[in-house]
């Protein structure tokens, strides 16, 4: 039995977020149909121009909130939230490229919904999954590079007991447990932070449900973690 658990630690520092879950069982992410994924994607960003309304970029909502949130811990500098390093390809009139169609998905209701949206190969994970402050000596190596960068002390972090697996909560993650073709069994979560957007992350994390199991099968169930309910079984 594997969990994902949210610490005490981190309810410290977000006492009203929201972590919602979907654990996906028996999937086919093997690439069928890119341009499905590209199309996809395509319209994503059209949507996403709705959240960048101010031609200040750092003055949209979104942008505000999140970078608000990584001002309470310990981040790497020039560390952004990934929905705003998404945000910001688009405002930039960047193409967000396909990767493998779990990732095209999340990064698509990423875009949608404004939201942070991200996914490991629940397989890969050693032990259970938590949502915690980091001690500073995980190790964790990132896509392009084959060097160990733990977290700091104190920085939000997924973690395994092998190590990190996303860096400043949703900024960076790790090798060792990325979405390939071949998984078969996926932790996708999105993150709330703005209480206001409630009905917008629930919307969101039933499409991306719906989505993965439209387009790659299997069985999927959903789970929102809060400070009243920390805990829950992933395989």
């Amino acid at each position: 039995m594997k969990n994902f658990i949210i610490e005490d630690d981190f309810w410290s520092v977000f006492p009203n977020a929201k972590i919602g879950v979907v654990i996906c069982h028996s999937i086919d992410n093997s690439i069928k149909d890119k341009e499905q994924y590209n199309e996809m994607l395509l319209k994503a960003e059209q949507e996403a121009l709705n959240y960048l309304q101010d031609s200040e970029f750092s003055n949209n909502e979104v942008i505000k909130t999140w970078r608000e949130a990584f001002q309470k811990f310990k981040t790497k500098k020039g560390a952004r939230s990934s929905i705003e390093a998404l945000l910001k390809r688009v405002y930039n009139g960047n193409h967000i490229g396909t990767i493998n169609p779990l990732v095209d998905i999340y990064n698509s209701i990423s875009l949608r919904y404004a939201l942070p949206c991200g996914g490991e190969d629940i397989d890969k994970f050693v032990g259970d999954i938590r949502l915690t402050k980091a001690v500073g000596n995980e190790n964790f190596v990132t896509l392009g590079t084959n060097e160990n960068a733990p977290p700091y002390e104190g920085e939000i972090v997924y973690k395994d007991n092998a190590g990190a697996i996303c860096r400043c909560w949703n900024w960076r993650e790790s090798v060792r447990t990325m979405l390939t073709k071949n998984t078969k069994n996926a932790f996708l979560c999105i993150e709330l932070i703005d209480e206001r957007r409630l009905k917008e992350f629930e919307n969101a994390l039933r499409d991306l449900a719906k989505t993965v199991q439209d387009n790659l099968g299997g069985t999927h169930k959903i789970s929102i973690l809060d400070i009243n309910n920390k805990v829950v079984s992933i395989k």
